[in-house]
């Protein structure tokens, strides 16, 4: 498992490069489609090879502990083999989902009490729980568990919850190097970044993580809610301090402008939920801007849902087949539209790579991010 540098843009603090996992080669910038539960809602693994042309997938080890749980995964194999696909793959912590279950949850040094959303079971995660239910999903990637905060944030609970973040990644670390993988291939650790968007608490968080010299390293705790400017002054804070020959992974983000912003500012890895989310509501994503399907103004519009036929999955279906589908409420048109939305932010991350490596990324990234919030 290692990461390369492959180029570098000279106008930004982008650069392309190659994770190579036990599953296989993982170019960057790159965006993992997000299967919460071992699926891509809607797509068929086959799918994401073919038609998304998808490189690594990411799961949840909050949602797979739950169902179908680890004893179920361990017996299949791992998660590859439970769910047939046998590309790399990631899964986070679970940090964020428990943080998220503000009324069922409770944090404390030793871990955080939570209720299952499912059904009101009590359960413990710990750092230590963390990583062996990691170990029994089997990603080549895994993420120590942190404490996620919300925005905005006070301060004093933004650097508790960073120090206490801090405490757990040595927890994780040490129940890490005291087990080995499952299923006769290596996995490799990220600690994560905490810190809030207080510049001072992410430098420092920055530091500390840089200073465990992990395989690559996360940037946890945006996209929560936070003015995109304040976003990208974090990114970029911490960029400066990871080290440059890591993989950088910013968790949770996001918008096709999101992702080219952040990668300007040195970021390798991002995953989002929002291409299958808004697809499923009718939204696409194009080369010209935002869609909305279900908009009167497409209902005999026959053109392809994107000019440029890389960054579509099929230039057969037009605009007004899938407002068609969506109007009658067709499964079908859910499915094409997710399709559709992560090919899009395949093809976005790898024309990222395109001019990166020809090294006028920084003026192709300005030309096309107002072109990408612009809603149609």
């Amino acid at each position: 498992m290692h990461f390369d540098v492959d180029a570098r843009d000279p106008g930004s603090s982008a650069r392309a490069g190659r994770l190579h996992t036990a599953h296989g080669e993982v170019p960057t910038p790159i965006f993992m489609p997000v299967g919460t539960l071992g699926t891509v809602k809607g797509v068929h693994p086959q799918e994401l090879k073919t038609d998304v042309r998808a490189h690594i997938v990411l799961g949840n080890t909050y949602h797979l502990y739950l169902r179908p749980g680890t004893d179920i995964l361990e017996k299949a194999g791992g998660l590859h083999a439970f769910t047939t696909w046998d590309g790399p793959m990631l899964t986070d912590s679970g940090g964020f989902q428990v943080h998220s279950l503000q009324d069922i949850r409770k944090i404390t040094e030793e871990g955080v009490k939570f209720q299952s959303h499912i059904d009101g079971s009590r359960h413990l995660f710990t750092p230590e729980s963390v990583m062996d239910v990691q170990r029994q999903i089997g990603a080549d990637i895994v993420m120590a568990f942190d404490e996620c905060t919300d925005y905005p944030c006070a301060k004093p609970y933004a650097r508790e919850a960073m120090e206490r973040t801090h405490r757990w990644l040595d927890r994780c670390i040490a129940r890490w190097d005291a087990t080995s993988p499952l299923y006769g291939y290596n996995q490799v650790l990220f600690p994560i970044v905490q810190g809030s968007t207080y510049s001072d608490l992410r430098r420092e968080s920055a530091e500390f993580i840089a200073s465990k010299e992990a395989w690559g390293n996360a940037i946890g705790g945006l996209s929560v809610g936070e003015p995109a400017e304040e976003m990208y002054a974090m990114a970029e804070e911490v960029c400066h301090i990871l080290p440059a020959d890591k993989p950088r992974y910013l968790m949770g983000v996001g918008t096709p402008a999101n992702i080219l912003e952040n990668i300007a500012l040195g970021v390798d890895m991002f995953d989002c939920v929002m291409p299958t989310r808004n697809a499923r509501n009718g939204q696409i994503f194009t080369s010209e801007g935002i869609i909305n399907l279900r908009n009167a103004k497409w209902r005999d519009d026959f053109s392809p849902l994107d000019p440029l036929g890389d960054a579509s999955v099929d230039q057969r279906y037009t605009k007004a087949y899938m407002r068609h589908l969506f109007m009658a409420d067709e499964a079908l048109g859910k499915q094409i539209a997710s399709i559709h939305n992560l090919r899009f932010y395949l093809w976005l991350v790898e024309e990222a790579r395109k001019h990166i490596v020809a090294g006028d990324f920084a003026a192709w990234k300005n030309s096309m991010v107002p072109r990408l919030q612009n809603r149609l």
